[in-house]
């Protein structure tokens, strides 16, 4: 047991995992045995050649020689002084007002590190006066020549080793695993990059620069960062086994990276699109009443989804989808085709529904097609056959046999057309980047001329027709003691503050007292569809609009409390611990931080305790974590582990990438997605059990995922592909509240137990649709962008730079050093001023501000908030990498710059492969049970499986 965190300790679980208690026995803590890796492209030896060495020795020299002179040059001015006076006075010579003006112009000369007109008859003049002060004089002046000789060297030194760089740089963008990257995410860019690589000249013309410094934005991103996209980072995954004392973090991944590709599933909805708009073919389309519809008072209720296209010039792009309840008059017409649909076991095609409606009727066809469309349109009768699923493993095939289905020709010639598109599919993971390129030309091409086949005069694809992850290919195995023991102690003791940042934990505590409020403490809803819409209707979404306005902290940096409209004590509960925290932290910068930001800001036990402990009331007695980090590992040391982000959830560090390990073929065992839904169930709590939430239906390939967990819940209006036994209706589902623990509780009349909703898609849960968005607030699913700063008053500004040190809790980094600037503070290239000139003042301003030689900065504006999605990767020993950066600030009033350093750093990471180091990052969870509130509570009942 640690003296200063009392109440955690190791209780020795198995090789593997990491377990600890506290105090409450029944309390555990545990880490996950698996864990993901994203794994840089490049190695970290691919930006080197971009590297000026011998520019940045000229430019220290210069600083260098500045300073010294500097220092001598304050010397001089104040003997300089004296000789001023001497020349003022009742007993003043003939000329010496002459010589007084010669001497304040030189000591003004001299304090501002400049050369005087004629230095060698200033010298005579002093040395007449005073020899040691004209001696001194003389060498100062000497010096000042020589620096003025070194700085006119550095144009050539430049200019020479840019030559170099570029080299450097045309060589490493013919890497085929850069270009085969590149060639989705920035088709334009690639088709332009042939160019510059032919390109030799010793400085390129402006039009080449500007793709030199996209080009250079891309490999920056592929060598320093982990943001997996196509060959730009590689995943592979990995235990954590072994001996349970083995802190040991190196790893290594071969070359042979195994590239796995799916079509992008907005294509195929763009073609169910012109297949349901087109009056012929609508015919043959087998149709269905939307799920879960019912009769409600005189009215048929059901849930209608409306469809926003996504922007498909975008690189990632979505279908958005909005739900509401939705009713119709019930009428003869409607009551008899209910019943119609209802004789009929299976899904009836479109034209059945217009023959029957023309007979039913004695109608024209052309007025019952349009009552038939109209209920289409109004989502009450849907195509569910040509949905794309989250569990497709091969979106393209399940289309293509869902066409076949249908037994009628244009769908299958469609299905043919499309056999093009699966070839192309294919063959490119193994293909180099020309025949890429081409097989992209060829799938573009084949989709379009499906498109046109289905009458669209204007085809339109998004920009991105290939989703691509790439296996590294290795069975990874770190030691189990690089997640527990201290380091657990310290990550358990961490995230027990993490709920002070999670986005969602509000309107968690909101919905909680809008049922209370609606049906009383330890009441029950029935009606799931109806609470949603009543929350979202009544409530939540004017709710949401005046939080989207709130800020956390005022002008002053005080907190400002959350919108609690409904006067819960929960609500005060949080901020209450967050006003705590943040006062706990504001006293630690007062104390340490703006003493010495060099040193290392430690988040003492006690803080994280008593806000943890505060927090436990609104805490969830099941919490999933997931956390990125990256280990930085100094040889002969232990691990420094550093949090880049944490979410709340099941199996988010696998879960999109479950197609990489799963097998391809129909009705094989799916091993990966199989042993992980293994793993899932044996952690439900007693008494639950885990049911997928999907994103119904919003079409994204960051939601395709292997089938992970056991049950599914079927939202109105949602088809789901799973066993029956495995579905849950919404409509067997209800809520109630807890008293004894003041929490809602999902239960299922059918399975007789709680039903815990879990979330496996990337999308983020904000642009699903609303039943899910509201299930996942009774979901572990949170989102806890965390800020240790947040509302802290900065230090002192130094010419426009502020700065904040690293933080930690033992060896967890929750915060890295940070510098802040205006971007009127950052160096402004002068008007004539050569390039070697604008480096030198790069140099000097981080140096005077003491940034590192890597970092990362993100750019922001008052206006438009962060420039960018990521940070952007800047090296000081690079004037490549600072031209990048210069445009991208682009100088605008209001812009700041927020430079973090670049931890691990280049020494200490800890993966490698043939091709040299790479910056890494793990995907790790972690599991918190807590007990029951009432330990006497009669135990829950058992689950089915």
């Amino acid at each position: 047991m640690t003296p200063t965190e009392p109440g955690i300790r190791d209780n020795g679980a198995g090789a593997g995992t990491g377990r600890t208690t506290d105090a409450r026995p029944g309390d555990h803590w545990e880490a996950g045995r698996r864990f993901a890796l994203r794994a840089a492209g490049l190695p970290i030896e691919a930006v080197h050649g971009l590297r000026c060495p011998r520019t940045g020795r000229w430019a220290d020299d210069v600083l260098a020689q500045e300073e010294r002179l500097t220092t001598t040059g304050a010397q001089l001015s104040d003997l300089l002084h004296a000789l001023v006076k001497s020349t003022t006075g009742p007993n003043e010579a003939p000329g010496d007002a002459d010589t007084r003006r010669t001497l304040l112009n030189l000591r003004r000369q001299v304090f501002n590190n400049r050369l005087p007109t004629d230095p060698a008859a200033v010298v005579r003049l002093i040395t007449e006066r005073d020899p040691e002060t004209g001696r001194r004089t003389a060498r100062w002046l000497s010096d000042r020549v020589r620096l003025e000789a070194l700085r006119a060297a550095g144009a050539e030194v430049l200019a020479g080793e840019l030559r170099d760089s570029r080299r450097a740089l045309r060589e490493v963008l013919s890497d085929g695993r850069l270009r085969r990257g590149l060639l989705l995410a920035s088709p334009t860019l690639d088709g332009r990059l042939d160019a510059y690589l032919r390109d030799t000249a010793p400085r390129p013309g402006n039009r080449l620069r500007k793709i030199e410094r996209s080009a250079l934005t891309y490999l920056y991103r592929t060598a320093c960062k982990t943001s997996p996209f196509s060959t730009f980072t590689g995943v592979g995954v990995g235990t954590l086994a072994g001996d349970p004392a083995d802190a040991s973090a190196r790893l290594g991944t071969g070359d042979s990276w195994v590239s796995h590709v799916r079509l992008n599933v907005v294509a195929l909805s763009r073609l169910t699109e012109l297949i349901t708009a087109d009056p012929e073919r609508r015919q043959d389309l087998p149709v269905i009443l939307s799920p879960g519809w019912e009769h409600d008072a005189g009215r048929i209720r059901y849930v209608r989804h409306v469809t926003t296209a996504g922007d498909d010039s975008a690189a990632v792009t979505f279908d958005a989808v909005r739900e509401r309840l939705f009713f119709l008059r019930r009428s003869g017409t409607l009551e008899r085709l209910l019943n119609w649909f209802g004789d009929h076991g299976d899904p009836v095609r479109h034209r059945w529904l217009v023959d029957w409606l023309e007979q039913e009727h004695d109608a024209g066809r052309d007025e019952c097609e349009r009552y038939a469309r109209a209920l289409m349109d109004l989502g009450m009768v849907q195509v569910a056959a040509l949905r794309v699923d989250v569990h497709d493993h091969d979106p393209l095939q399940s289309y293509r046999d869902a066409l076949r289905s249908l037994e009628v020709s244009w769908a299958d010639r469609l299905a043919h057309l499309l056999a093009g598109a699966a070839d192309c599919l294919a063959r490119y993971p193994g293909a180099d980047v020309e025949e890429r390129r081409d097989l992209l030309g060829t799938l573009r091409s084949k989709l379009l001329d499906a498109q046109r086949e289905l009458g669209s005069a204007e085809p339109g694809l998004p920009q991105t027709l290939v989703y691509e992850d790439v296996d590294t290919g290795d069975d990874l195995v770190c030691g189990p003691a690089v997640l527990n023991g201290e380091t657990g102690r310290a990550l358990r003791a961490f995230e027990g503050v993490l709920p002070l940042f999670d986005l969602t934990l509000p309107q968690r505590i909101t919905l909680l007292g809008f049922f209370v409020a609606r049906y009383g403490r330890g009441g029950r809803c029935e009606d799931l569809l109806g609470l949603v819409h009543d929350f979202h209707e009544d409530f939540f979404d004017q709710y949401m609009s005046f939080t989207s306005k709130r800020r956390s902290f005022d002008e002053h940096g005080a907190y400002v409390p959350e919108v609690n409209w409904l006067g819960q004590s929960e609500m005060k509960t949080l901020d209450g611990a967050r006003h705590h925290f943040h006062e706990g932290m504001r006293d630690l910068w007062q104390r340490y931080g703006t003493k010495d930001v060099d040193q290392d800001i430690e988040l003492p036990d006690h803080l994280l305790a008593e806000t943890a402990s505060q927090l436990q009331p609104i805490t969830p007695r099941f919490v999933p974590q997931s956390h990125h980090v990256q280990l930085s590992c100094p040889d002969g040391g232990r691990p420094l582990v550093v949090l880049n982000k944490s979410y709340g959830g099941l199996a988010f560090p696998f879960s999109r990438f479950t197609h990489l390990y799963d097998a391809a073929e129909p009705g094989a065992e799916c091993g990966f997605s199989d042993a992980l839904r293994e793993e899932i169930a044996s952690r439900r709590p007693h008494g639950a059990v885990f049911a997928e939430v999907t994103g119904g239906a919003v079409t994204s390939n960051l939601n395709l995922h292997g089938r992970l967990v056991d049950h599914r819940i079927v939202c109105p209006g949602e088809t789901a592909p799973v066993p029956e036994e495995a579905r849950i209706h919404l409509d067997d589902l209800y809520i109630e509240h807890d008293d004894s623990d003041d929490r809602l509780v999902l239960r299922s009349h059918r399975l007789e137990c709680e039903v815990i909703p879990v979330y496996l898609g990337y999308l983020v849960p904000i642009a699903l649709p609303e039943i899910p968005r509201t299930l996942l607030l009774l979901s572990p699913s949170t989102m806890a962008p965390f800020d240790v700063w947040a509302g802290v008053p900065e230090g002192e500004s130094i010419d426009g730079v502020s700065r904040r040190p690293r933080v930690r809790h033992r060896n967890v980094v929750v915060a890295r050093r940070t510098w802040q600037a205006r971007v009127e503070a950052l160096p402004a290239r002068r008007p004539g001023a050569g390039e070697e000139e604008h480096y030198l003042q790069w140099r000097r301003w981080q140096r005077a501000h003491g940034l590192p030689a890597r970092c990362f900065a993100t750019v922001s504006r008052s206006d438009q908030g962060p420039v960018g999605a990521k940070p952007v990767h800047v090296d000081f020993d690079s004037p490549l990498c600072l031209s990048v950066f210069d445009v991208l600030t682009d100088r605008s009033p209001g812009t700041q710059v927020a430079f973090r350093e670049m931890l691990p750093t280049e020494d200490d990471l800890h993966l490698t492969s043939p091709r040299g180091r790479h910056v890494a990052e793990l995907a790790v969870e972690t599991f918190t049970t807590r007990r029951p509130p009432h330990s006497d509570q009669e135990a829950a009942p058992s689950c089915p499986n």
